[in-house]
């Protein structure tokens, strides 16, 4: 199993909220099942509740991105190892399902599916995944996009640790905004420049 790729569920729940846009699209059994994508066995469990629980949980791993973001590493640690111990993993290795060239399985590593509902399923596993991504390639990689109002989670895999943003459309629409703020305060001083010389030659008429 690639756990790199379960971090992707808790980035997935993080960013059904916009909180600074008052936006929400957890809201039906549906909606939960969407956020499982081909894992339909523990998605078809999903009911009413789990809206509920997961919104809870959402609020949790918002906390670890928020905490990893703001460069506090311990309490970002911190919290999602409370998340693993109340969502523990069930291990298991799997692999007669996919064989290689010569017909053997191709065994890997699966998390067992002994959860008691479709929240302790999703969130065991987007814990797992999460806590894979941030000891392989260390907490500084989860980070808050700085593109207001957006505020969506997001995982930094480049080369070189300088992803800001959550997507190439915020890192644009930022790039244009300080743009215009730059162009916005270079006139607003040429216009003071202005005015100062015209201030001045005035002073010099009287």
């Amino acid at each position: 199993m690639e756990l790199a790729y379960y971090s992707d569920y808790a980035v997935r729940l993080v960013n059904t909220e916009q909180p600074e846009r008052g936006g929400d699209t957890l809201t039906s059994v549906e909606a939960v099942r969407e956020l499982f994508g081909p894992a339909q066995q523990v998605a078809r469990r999903a009911t009413d509740s789990d809206v509920t629980r997961l919104r809870q949980v959402r609020t949790r791993l918002r906390a670890v991105f928020e905490a990893a973001d703001g460069g506090e590493e311990v309490l970002a640690v911190d919290l999602l190892n409370a998340l693993m111990m109340e969502f523990p993993v069930s291990p298991q290795i799997s692999g007669h399902e996919h064989r290689d060239t010569d017909g053997r399985p191709k065994w890997h590593l699966h998390i067992a599916d002994h959860a008691a509902n479709a929240t302790a399923g999703y969130t065991a596993t987007a814990c797992m995944g999460l806590a894979f991504h941030l000891t392989e390639l260390g907490v500084d990689r989860l980070g808050i996009c700085e593109a207001r109002p957006c505020r969506n989670a997001y995982l930094d895999t480049s080369t070189n640790r300088s992803r800001r943003y959550c997507s190439d459309r915020c890192a644009t629409r930022a790039n244009v905004a300080a743009y215009r703020a730059r162009k916005r305060l270079e006139s607003e001083r040429t216009g003071r420049t202005a005015d100062q010389a015209q201030a001045a030659t005035a002073r010099g008429e009287r």
